[in-house]
Formats: C-alpha cells, sequence, structure tokens
C-alpha cells in the first residue's frame, strides 16, 4: 500500500490532520501574504492587514457556527489546559461550589483546577468503568446553586462523545470541545460558554477558541490579573498582546475550507460515513477487533479500538505503520488503537485503514 501524492494517513490524535488545499495556500503565501512583500508571520498584529485576516476568520467562524450576537469570540493562546485554570479563576468563588461531569482524562485535569479556587462537585463520573461511556441523564447530579456545569464534549482517549447534552436549566453549561468543535450542527445558546484548542479541528496548535454569553461574562470575578480576565481580550478584541498570528491565519483558511465543502452539514455527514468505515469494520469482524467506547457512546473523531490478540496487535500496529499510517497507537490509559478522523483527515484515509483492517485479520486467522 503506497501514500498517495506522499501524504501519510494521519491519525494523529493532535495535532493533527490539515486539509491539503490549506497547507498549499499557506506554502503559496508564505513569503509574500497579499503583495506586503512579508511573510503573514512577520505582519505586525496591529496592522490593517493582519485585522483584516483576524477579523474574518471571527466572522467566519459566526457563521459557520451559527454563534448568536450576544456571545464573544476570542482568539486566546494556552490552549484549553489554561481554560481550566481561567475558568473557575473567572467565575467560580471560594464559597461556591460546580458540578463537573467526569468523562476522561482532560475533565479530571478541569476538575483538578478548579479546587484551587472553589468547590468542584461531580455531577456523574464513568471512571469506574475505565471511561467506556457517557453519562445518561438519570445519572447526572447538578449541584443546588452551582456557579456553572463543565463537561468535555468527545473524549480523544477513551473514544467517547456526546450525542446530545444535559439541559441545565438557568445554571450556566460550559463545554470543552477541544476535539469535536465545528464537526457537527450545534445549538450554542444551550452554552453559557464554549472553548477549544484549534489543534484538531480548527488549524494548527496555539490558538484557542473562546465563545462566551455576554449575561455570563457579567459575573466574572473582577479581581483577578489582566492577562486572565475574559474582560481583557473582549475589550481588545483579542488584541490586547500579541497573539498567535500564523496560528488565526491558518484557522481562518480551515474555516474557509468548510465553508467551500459545504459547511457544517456536509462535514457532518462527511464524518459519520468516515466514522463507519472503520467501526463497519471492528463490528464485522467477529471480535477479532473489539472497541473500547460503547456503541451508544461512540466517538465521531476518536475511535478506540484493540486487536483482541495481544501479539497480533504489535503486529497490526508495526504493519500499519509500514504501510503509511501514522498516530495509530492507543493512549496508554487504554491501550490498543486509536484512529482520529478529525475533519480534515479525506474519507479516502479511512477507508484505506478499513481496508487494511480487513485484510489484516484475513490474513492473520
Amino acid at each position: 500500500m503506497t501514500v498517495t501524492s506522499n501524504r501519510a494517513y494521519n491519525f494523529n490524535a493532535g495535532p493533527s490532520a490539515l486539509p491539503l488545499e490549506v497547507l498549499q495556500k499557506a506554502q503559496a503565501e508564505l513569503v509574500d501574504f497579499k503583495e506586503t512583500g512579508m511573510s503573514v508571520m512577520e505582519l505586525s498584529h496591529r496592522s490593517a492587514t493582519f485585522e483584516a485576516v483576524h477579523n474574518e476568520a471571527i466572522a467566519r467562524l459566526r457563521k459557520l457556527y451559527d454563534i448568536p450576537e450576544n456571545y464573544e469570540v476570542l482568539f486566546l493562546q494556552g490552549g484549553a489546559s489554561l481554560q481550566f485554570t481561567m475558568i473557575p479563576m473567572n467565575f467560580l468563588a471560594q464559597d461556591q461550589k460546580a458540578s463537573y461531569i467526569q468523562t476522561g482524562a482532560w475533565s479530571e485535569k478541569a476538575f483538578k483546577e478548579a479546587k484551587f479556587f472553589g468547590t468542584p462537585v461531580e455531577a456523574a463520573s464513568t471512571k469506574a468503568n475505565n471511561y467506556k461511556n457517557i453519562p445518561t441523564v438519570e445519572e447526572i447530579q447538578v449541584e443546588q446553586n452551582a456557579a456553572y456545569v463543565h463537561l468535555t464534549s468527545n473524549n480523544t482517549i477513551f473514544g467517547t462523545q456526546w450525542k446530545t447534552f444535559p439541559t441545565t436549566g438557568d445554571v450556566p453549561l460550559i463545554a470543552d470541545m477541544s476535539s469535536d468543535i465545528l464537526s457537527k450542527k450545534v445549538d450554542i445558546s444551550n452554552f453559557a460558554m464554549i472553548y477549544a484548542g484549534a489543534q484538531k479541528n480548527l488549524g494548527p496548535s496555539g490558538v484557542t477558541v473562546v465563545i462566551i454569553r455576554k449575561d455570563f461574562l457579567e459575573k466574572a470575578n473582577p479581581n483577578i490579573p489582566t492577562m486572565l480576565k475574559y474582560d481583557t481580550h473582549v475589550a481588545n478584541n483579542s488584541l490586547y498582546n500579541t497573539p498567535p498570528t500564523f496560528g488565526i491565519y491558518m484557522l481562518g483558511e480551515v474555516l474557509k475550507w468548510v465553508e467551500e465543502q459545504g459547511g457544517v452539514d456536509t462535514i457532518e455527514k462527511r464524518n459519520e460515513e468516515k466514522a463507519k468505515l472503520i467501526y463497519d469494520a471492528i463490528d464485522q469482524s467477529n471480535g477479532f477487533y473489539y472497541g473500547h467506547a460503547t456503541e451508544d457512546s461512540r466517538s465521531l473523531m476518536n475511535i478506540t479500538f484493540r486487536v483482541a490478540d495481544e501479539a497480533l496487535e504489535k503486529k497490526f500496529l508495526a504493519e500499519a505503520k509500514e504501510a503509511g499510517f501514522v498516530g495509530l497507537n492507543g493512549h496508554r490509559s487504554v491501550g490498543g488503537c486509536r484512529a482520529s478522523a478529525y475533519n480534515s483527515v479525506p474519507v479516502e484515509t479511512c477507508q484505506a485503514l478499513a481496508d487494511f483492517m480487513v485484510k489484516f485479520q484475513q490474513d492473520n486467522q
């Protein structure tokens, strides 16, 4: 099996695949962006040329994701990991509680950071079965008068994803959507805040998108350091300090690519098609392969699975690597294999993996 056009079959969990068309455009513009005689990486973030890039990216995200006018859109730094701290710092007082739904490693880390500021309380957890599923609505117990409810919409390590989100009433709902943002339609109005690292579905690493409702923003603690206030970045259109200019440029180009594909509806259908190819190879293998996640919680973004025979699993990963597949090793806490089929991963790449899986099974039974 050869790699088409010398491009790897990239299943990395993040940083992950980017659209080839976007990479080629960035390559063409790298040295001289819009006849400025400079790379976009050399432009001042205060220049009109870069501000146009910045504002176009915000406008495209608003349009593609149907973000209402009563929400701010920010481009920050520090990844989702910094948001784990910024959120409780801004919205959780020492005498308050916040409800955290535990579905994997990243929600655990968010919970840990909240302890520095107030009292995080588990609203539900599936840790007991190694995070194989998403909690049911009946299992979720939101703390009375909670400052907010926090969840992780897709779990990269364990391969689970929320199909529908809980209704939290008057309690603000916050979602870490780092690994499935823009992969499907979402009703933004159900959330007080959404945040996501860009490096899986939106662009390269270095940019963190924050979508935050204005009335929720008004509840933020004003007595915290300037750089850690959301208000600071809202007031300065995310340009208070030097932003990751190249990352924002690339994010804008990826959003343009999503538009050209037909928008989020088309991307969602394509993601369902891609995931089905690989899940079918698992489900039709008669136990040769088996998934980590329960069927009702399976992620379209991160497909986690094992080969029933441990020795064959090592052989599978070795031969897959030789065949040009990259990033298929599962996380150490789950083991096995993981195929991350984010927005920019082509259908052909997922088909190639499904074909490889079927052939490997035929050759090794």
